[in-house]
Formats: structure tokens, C-alpha cells, sequence
């Protein structure tokens, strides 16, 4: 189902909760959102349709990836990127890596450890700072 889109930036600025089984239908919900938003956005945490809880949808180099509980273990390359978000207005400066090595869960909640660089690499920085709490 296609949700609205959180624009309240207290409840954004909120830790989302780790995820379960029990969030399967956010996760589908997420994926089917982000594909509703496709022409202007390439990814999205659960917390943008108003359900903290620590899940990401994003393009993966042509087809959408969801991750459940993801952690960024390794970084480098630090650059400095500028960013827009559907929740919020505008575009502003954050930091990033070029590289980023990531521990998740995938939909079947079996544990994985990928490494990702560039564009996607950004993507999943971006929605990982949402469950963090950290807004653009």
C-alpha cells in the first residue's frame, strides 16, 4: 500500500525501533511507496510513512533492496555530498563515504554483510541516518 509521506520532523528526529518478522508489511508498504515516488526519489526508511522502525527500501543499481536493521561496520572515503529528501524542503550538505561496508538483515530476515560503493553507498547512508534520528 502506498503511504502518505512523514513530514513531522519531531517524530523523524526520533531512534526508530530494531525490526521483526512482525514488520514484513511495512516493508512491503515501503517498497510499494518508493516506487510510487520513483521520478524523485531512489530510497526511504520506514519512518518517512510514519512507522519508526529500523527498515530501508532503495534503488540498487536498478532493482529495490530492502534491508531490516542495517549498520554501517566500515567507512572510507569521506566526501562531502548535498542531498534532498521527500520529508524535508530543499537540499543541504552531508557527509559522507565513498565506500561502506553494511550488516542487515534482508527479507527474510537472514542475516548479511555486503559492501557497497558510490551512489548506492550514499542511498543507504542517507536511510540509515533516518533510523538514526539524523535529518539532513
Amino acid at each position: 500500500m502506498v503511504r502518505d509521506i512523514c513530514k513531522d520532523v519531531i517524530f523523524l528526529a526520533q531512534k526508530a525501533q530494531p525490526a521483526g518478522p512482525e514488520d514484513r508489511e511495512t516493508a512491503k508498504d515501503l517498497l510499494d511507496t518508493l516506487a510510487a515516488h520513483k521520478e524523485g526519489c531512489v530510497g526511504m526508511a520506514a519512518n518517512m510513512i510514519g512507522v519508526c522502525k529500523q527498515i530501508i527500501a532503495f534503488d540498487n543499481q536498478g532493482e529495490y533492496m530492502v534491508m531490516y536493521n542495517p549498520e554501517i561496520l566500515k567507512r572510507s572515503g569521506p566526501y562531502e555530498a548535498e542531498e534532498g529528501c521527500l520529508s524535508l524542503s530543499g537540499t543541504r550538505k552531508a557527509k559522507r563515504w565513498k565506500s561502506i561496508k553494511v550488516q542487515f538483515q534482508n527479507e527474510d530476515l537472514q542475516p548479511r554483510v555486503k559492501t557497497f560503493t558510490g551512489w548506492t553507498a550514499q542511498i543507504i547512508q542517507h536511510e540509515i541516518d533516518h533510523c538514526q534520528g539524523i535529518l539532513i
